[in-house]
């Protein structure tokens, strides 16, 4: 394992202490292990170096809109493959959550997440990209056909 040191102001130690401490860290090391790891996974997702990923998305939608629950429930079962499940929410009379839970290549599944929220009626959208070190093989080993 290699060692560095940094040099923070008081008070920027005071509340990254603080932090800490609210997340239940152990000790600065591992609060610093995981930042780094955030922020690295974060870039590689973003530039498209991760070439697999797992992410959760969310969007909320006006169900009364024409047509617009069939069009979703027809993007998702076109895209099988990287859907892996999906949790449906009423909020009101009128608005409707979805969440998705998906895994595939990066650059299908932003594909996919762009798709759904750029969908007339789709009121917000927000994804939660998951770092995972993933095979091509473990993209399929959720889905077992009935025989």
């Amino acid at each position: 394992m290699e060692r560095f040191t940094i040099s923070l102001s008081d008070e920027l130690a005071a509340n990254f202490d603080a932090w800490i401490q609210a997340r239940g860290y152990v000790n600065r090391s591992e609060a610093v292990r995981d930042l780094l790891r955030k922020e690295i996974e974060s870039e590689r997702l973003t530039s498209d170096q991760a070439t697999h990923c797992v992410a959760s998305f969310s969007y909320v939608y006006n169900h009364h809109e024409r047509r617009l629950a069939e069009r979703l429930t027809q993007l998702q079962h076109d895209a099988h493959d990287l859907v892996v499940c999906s949790t449906h929410v009423h909020l009101d009379h009128h608005e409707c959550l979805e969440s998705l839970f998906l895994r595939g290549e990066t650059q299908a599944v932003r594909g996919f997440v762009e798709r759904i929220s750029a969908e007339s009626g789709v009121r917000h959208s927000a994804v939660n990209w998951v770092p995972a070190n993933l095979a091509a093989t473990d993209l399929h080993t959720h889905f077992h056909p009935l025989t």
